[in-house]
């Protein structure tokens, strides 16, 4: 299984932030078939909150065509999506992307149509920093 270039950003950046990485990858079984998004996290939050539990798939963006990659990548996350509704209701899923293709690709109008149309949730990350930049809910 091959990890997205920036997996390892991503992680440092969610470590930084107060995150625990509870699985690297994030293993997802079904119908036989074994898939695995990129991390698994789990945040303590204030007691009467309990457990915050995601899972990032992180994508780069470095294709030869914006389109494609985008087409991938919102593939890749409303299959996962869905099936971790199926098996693991608690935990959300986000898409991981550079500040960089959030601030081009995601404030153009065919990026925001997607986000908002297929309700994906992203981190959006400067891998410079190995920061989180933001939230997108």
């Amino acid at each position: 299984m091959a990890r997205d270039i920036y997996h390892n950003t991503v992680r440092d950046a969610l470590i930084a932030d107060g995150w625990t990485i509870t699985n690297d990858p994030f293993p997802i079984v079904f119908g036989g078939h074994n898939m695995y998004v990129g991390l698994g996290v789990e945040r303590m939050l204030a007691a009467e909150r309990g457990n915050r539990h995601i899972a990032v798939k992180v994508k780069s963006f470095v294709g030869g065509s914006e389109v494609d990659d985008l087409g991938l990548a919102l593939g890749q996350y409303m299959l996962y999506r869905g099936l971790m509704q199926e098996e693991d209701a608690e935990r959300t899923l986000y898409l991981g992307v550079s500040r960089k293709i959030f601030e081009g690709l995601f404030q153009q109008p065919l990026g925001r149509f997607t986000s908002e149309e297929f309700h994906v949730k992203m981190l959006v990350f400067d891998p410079d920093e190995r920061a989180i930049h933001r939230w997108i809910e």
